[in-house]
């Protein structure tokens, strides 16, 4: 594809409604560009009660399914996984890994699946093949020689099944760490850390039954048009029987403004679209927890004048903090609260006006709250407004963080976690006859210095793409290539297996979509979605190569090597993944209790929450309100607000294509959306090419170029881009207090003319 950007061609006013139409057109390009011959016939399991679970996003099933329930992610989700593409032997002996790094994540997703297990020659500086057993072995040697368990870190992707992940941390425990950095350390970390606090519990409340009964929906910080797309037909039930949806985002974004369901027959004949949000509101980046103050200083205002407002007798009997989250709401002035926001008084006055006379409210949000520097404050905020009027553990209402990745909740779940409980690991070590490690592990951001310090000396990758995902790219590439050994479990090439240590494996496994076939029979695995529901998952496709192993298998082989003194109880597990089901259950008997027969039903199960039971985990033994001083979030004269986005042809770090279609942006990813003021005061035209800086505390220079500017409807002193080419602007250490989540959502940045 050519560099050449032409703003008459790349951008293009979209005034279509999400979905439609032209999400159908897309899938059917998709399918066909995979030459997915398979493809068709498992999109009609997919999502089904005896089908498998789309590897894409979390959002749950409804409890009576469509024969085509799904949406354009799952079939682009699907089409890459059954492309009849093949990254063989013969491909990495025509191209060696340093010619490699030159290509586009784009152009590496476009080989398709990888077939054999690679070892990397550095010698050559090619992947040269390598038997399984050898594989194993060579992993099972380097465990062994560590001078320390914790020069190991076992890196964890969120489309990994219960069974695999719950192998994995036992892997890693049986070695004696607790080094589970995964991608909830990335995305929903804050959330976790937040309603912990103030709830007792960190998942959200909500079913989705819950929708059809709220009176007003809150979207905060989120696009599911582009990231949760099944998520826009139940918004748009919720709008069609009357239900008020407020959104806040600094981008209009196409699928919260309006809908054309593709399974709706007659929308789709009419071309007639469904509106979304009945109120949209455009906040400065990072202006949330500002406005989210406004909203409670303003409820408990009316409660003054009102007095009915409240839900005391909630209050008294569930809450603490009351008093001490009204005396610091009442330090903070109005004008800063606008200021802060870039929301008036009266926009927000407007809103809390809704709030106050709806009976039940949902609150959903997703990274564009989590990766935000005071993203636990905001999330806990929003849990604040809601304890007000007794808004979380009743029907119709409570707390939404929308999950990413299909079952990142569930390996969090299952024991992939850094601060493992004292009860799970007492538990495990009975099962297992093991002596777990009680000390915390590294996160994400702590394996990176880690490594780049030598005291990690392994990384295992169970899926995802972990140097393109996390932030300070080239300095997460250059920290990988310090380890004496990484290791990568995948189906397909991406960037991070290209940032090898000194001695690297790339093991490729089944999809979500294909059929795993151990020694007991075909098995099924299990996920939960993002509102708690475990259901089982059971592949259809015929593997795309003979070789492949699935996840478990490749774990249970890693540890047969490792601990050759259990072999036998790992086969086990191995042969009949009901037993791990059981080991699970063993271990976590509250949530898990009749595993295998749960399954059975259509659906799955939904775990306890104590939460939505009005049951508060906490240190107060009730829901917290949780408040502190607003923070000034100033930026320097002629700097912006810069927060990454994903395009619609993207699925996190997995590029499907080069269009977004929603925001117009066609052919090319390189770009900076910007306010018109802001490129006017900066000298910079539409379509100029620019170099992106960015002003991180540590003093090292940090900037992208070969970017072009765009305008957008962005409030001003804000601007827009893509990650992952944008990852590289984000300092490894600028993370959201306490959760340590990488801030991609306030980059202080500069915008200058390009010399090229």
């Amino acid at each position: 594809m050519s560099n050449d950007f032409v703003p008459d061609k790349n951008v293009k006013i979209y005034d279509g409604p999400a979905g439609g139409w032209a999400a159908l057109s897309a899938s059917f390009q998709t399918l066909n560009q995979e030459k997915a011959i398979n493809a068709i016939p498992a999109l009609m399991k997919m999502n089904q009660p005896k089908g498998f679970d789309c590897p894409g996003c979390a959002w749950p099933e409804p409890g009576k399914t469509s024969i085509t329930e799904f949406c354009e992610n799952g079939v682009k989700a699907i089409a890459a996984e059954s492309t009849s593409k093949r990254v063989s032997r013969d491909f990495f002996e025509s191209h060696n890994v340093e010619s490699l790094r030159c290509w586009s994540d784009y152009d590496l997703e476009q080989q398709g699946r990888l077939t054999e297990p690679m070892a990397y020659d550095e010698a050559t500086d090619h992947y040269t093949p390598i038997s399984w057993d050898d594989a194993f072995q060579v992993i099972g040697a380097q465990l062994q020689a560590l001078e320390s368990p914790d020069q190991a870190v076992f890196y964890t992707s969120g489309r990994t099944s219960n069974e695999a992940a719950f192998l994995w941390q036992l892997l890693g425990r049986t070695l004696g760490t607790n080094n589970f950095p995964d991608c909830s350390n990335m995305c929903h970390e804050s959330s976790g850390v937040a309603l912990t606090e103030s709830i007792g519990i960190g998942k959200g409340t909500v079913q989705l039954e819950d929708f059809d009964e709220a009176d007003l929906i809150f979207v905060i910080g989120q696009n599911p048009g582009t990231n949760h797309p099944r998520m826009l037909s139940v918004l748009q039930q919720a709008a069609r029987r009357g239900c008020q949806i407020v959104t806040f985002n600094p981008i209009l974004e196409r699928g919260l403004e309006k809908f054309i369901h593709p399974q709706e027959a007659l929308q789709m004949l009419t071309g007639t679209p469904s509106s979304i949000s009945t109120h949209y509101f455009q906040p400065t980046i990072g202006g949330d927890l500002a406005l989210l103050q406004g909203l409670i200083k303003a409820v408990l205002a009316a409660e003054e004048t009102q007095k009915n407002i409240l839900d005391k007798e909630f209050i008294e009997n569930h809450t603490s903090g009351l008093l001490e989250l009204r005396e610091e709401i009442g330090k903070t002035d109005w004008s800063v609260i606008e200021s802060e926001s870039g929301l008036s008084r009266a926009q927000i006055a407007e809103v809390a006006s809704l709030y106050c006379e709806s009976k039940k409210v949902i609150a959903c949000w997703a990274m564009g709250l989590t990766q935000q520097k005071h993203a636990v404050s905001t999330i806990q905020h929003i849990v604040n407004l809601l304890l007000l009027r007794g808004n979380i553990g009743r029907p119709g209402a409570g707390v939404c963080p929308v999950r990413g990745h299909s079952n990142v909740q569930g390996d969090r779940t299952v024991g992939i976690t850094e601060h493992p409980n004292e009860s799970f690991l007492k538990n495990l070590d009975t099962q297992f006859g093991i002596s777990s490690p009680r000390n915390s592990g590294f996160n994400t951001v702590q394996a990176i210095q880690a490594m780049e310090s030598k005291s990690v000396k392994v990384f295992m990758g169970m899926g995802g793409n972990f140097a393109r995902a996390t932030p300070d790219s080239s300095r997460t590439e250059e920290a990988l290539a310090k380890c004496e050994l990484t290791v990568q479990v995948a189906t397909k090439l991406n960037k991070t297996h290209l940032a090898h240590g000194k001695g690297a494996l790339i093991l490729p496994c089944l999809g979500r979509s294909e059929l795993d076939v151990q020694a007991s029979g075909e098995q099924s695995v299990t996920v939960e979605d993002s509102m708690g529901v475990v259901h089982s998952s059971r592949g259809r496709n015929q593997p795309a190569f003979e070789n492949l192993k699935s996840e478990v298998a490749i774990v249970a082989g890693m540890a047969r090597a490792a601990f050759p003194e259990n072999q036998n109880i790992w086969q086990a597990l191995q042969d009949d993944y009901s037993l791990i089901r059981r080991k699970i259950e063993a271990v976590m008997p509250e949530l898990f209790e009749d595993y295998n027969e749960k399954i059975t039903q259509p659906g799955g199960f939904r775990l306890y929450n104590s939460a939505a039971a009005r049951k508060w985990n906490t240190k107060t033994g009730k829901a917290r309100f949780i408040t502190k001083p607003l923070p000034i979030l100033e930026v320097p004269p002629g700097k912006l607000r810069l927060m990454t986005i994903r395009s619609h042809d993207q699925y996190n770090t997995t590029i499907y294509g080069m269009n977004d279609r929603y925001r117009g942006i066609f052919g090319t990813r390189r770009v900076i959306l910007m306010n018109l003021q802001d490129m006017a005061s900066l000298g910079i035209e539409h379509g100029q090419k620019v170099v992106i800086e960015s002003h991180m505390e540590d003093g090292r220079k940090r900037q992208v170029s070969g970017f072009h500017a765009v305008r957008y409807n962005i409030p001003q002193g804000c601007a827009a881009s893509y990650f992952p080419e944008t990852n590289e602007l984000i300092a490894v250490e600028y993370t959201a207090d306490r959760s340590f989540t990488p801030i991609s959502k306030l980059v202080p940045v500069t915008v200058h003319k390009s010399s090229e």
